[in-house]
């Protein structure tokens, strides 16, 4: 196939949920652990037309949902600065935390900016050179690279009142949490395709062959997805753990070697707190040394805390695929996508948003 509308074929989706019916003899649990899968599977109805024993449980795939609520915090108390101007995408505006949302703050100031990309953001540092712009950053490896690129760019002209406000995420080591969670019984995982774009499929073969768990990885219309859960079953069946790559398309072997090169120029890993998780070894990107001059955290002297979410919120739960949405005694009630108490119902990829708009 080589044009966007033969994944979204109907009639071949059809062919491929008959052809999964019969290889389905047990109960399998797949998680899939991206937001872009999250969101299209529930758009195109895809757990409806699946066998009744073919479980499907997201993760933590959605980059907004497991950004922590200290993060949020450190951003809203940052704009309280009158020497300081935040910069940041739309969809991190309406994330909550303990000291309320970013959108809350920018009614009372204007010092928020919501920009479009990360040339933007250099803009508004240019044309305010009294002011420190700090930049929220924050991603998977499929965004990472930009990130790095306009670290680059920012260092190569000296654009010294540039700032970033971290949290970039490493999908390998939170699989391995999952993967190691004694309570979470996974028979496989759907791997998300543009992350996989970049790292290549290495990382997650060695998770694979280590805990016994394959994983298939996939593109996002519903013929890829549809392909993707229908070789995750046969590879259950015959008891193999390995990764298959059904998005050849995009994703080579190696990933993307360029993209790998820039990050490991301007990023290293460390711990990284996961909204709801806690602490996840190696699991995040955080600036080198070389790059320390534009890190707000380090500018700042911030101390970051731990470990502070809102009890109540059971946005780890879900996002770790223990429990559904509707098992959360806030949702549709007090936690909806104008009320959101929770990342998870903020962001487009949030599991709880997804639930919200189409169950």
């Amino acid at each position: 196939m080589k044009f966007i509308d033969e994944y979204r074929n109907q009639q071949y989706a059809g062919v491929l949920v008959k052809e999964i019916e019969k290889l389905s003899n047990k109960e399998i649990t797949i998680m899939e652990v991206c937001g872009t899968h999250t969101m299209s599977i529930f758009k195109y109805g895809i757990k409806n037309i699946l066998p009744k024993n073919i479980k499907i449980i997201s993760g933590p795939g959605c980059p907004v949902c497991v950004t922590p609520e200290s993060y949020i915090d450190i951003a809203i108390n940052l704009s309280k600065r009158e020497d300081v101007i935040i910069v940041t995408f739309g969809d991190m505006l309406r994330v909550p935390g303990k000291e309320g949302t970013l959108l809350n703050r920018k009614s009372i100031d204007n010092n928020i900016r919501i920009v479009y990309s990360s040339m933007d953001a250099i803009n508004i540092a240019i044309n305010n050179p009294y002011k420190k712009v700090v930049f929220l950053s924050l991603g998977f490896e499929a965004t990472t690279p930009m990130a790095a690129l306009t670290a680059i760019e920012v260092k190569n002209r000296k654009i010294n009142n540039f700032l970033f406000l971290t949290s970039h995420r490493k999908m390998p080591p939170i699989i391995e949490k999952l993967s190691k969670d004694p309570e979470l019984k996974t028979d496989g995982y759907l791997l998300p395709g543009h992350v996989c774009a970049i790292t290549g499929i290495k990382e997650f073969e060695n998770l694979s062959s280590r805990y016994k768990i394959p994983g298939v990885v996939t593109g996002f219309e519903p013929v890829d997805i549809l392909q993707g859960i229908k070789k995750l079953v046969e590879i259950v069946n015959k008891n193999e753990a390995r990764v298959i790559n059904e998005y050849k398309r995009v994703v080579r072997e190696k990933g993307n070697e360029n993209a790998q090169k820039y990050i490991n120029k301007v990023f290293k890993s460390s711990d990284g707190e996961w909204r709801g998780i806690g602490r996840v070894i190696e699991s995040e990107f955080v600036l080198k040394d070389e790059y320390e001059a534009y890190d707000a955290i380090r500018y700042f002297n911030i101390e970051v805390e731990r470990n502070r979410e809102i009890s109540i919120c059971r946005c780890g739960e879900i996002l770790t695929g223990k429990i559904t949405p509707k098992m959360c005694p806030l949702f549709r009630k007090v936690c909806t996508p104008e009320n959101p108490v929770g990342a998870c119902m903020v962001s487009t990829e949030g599991t709880c948003s997804a639930y919200y708009k189409y169950s």
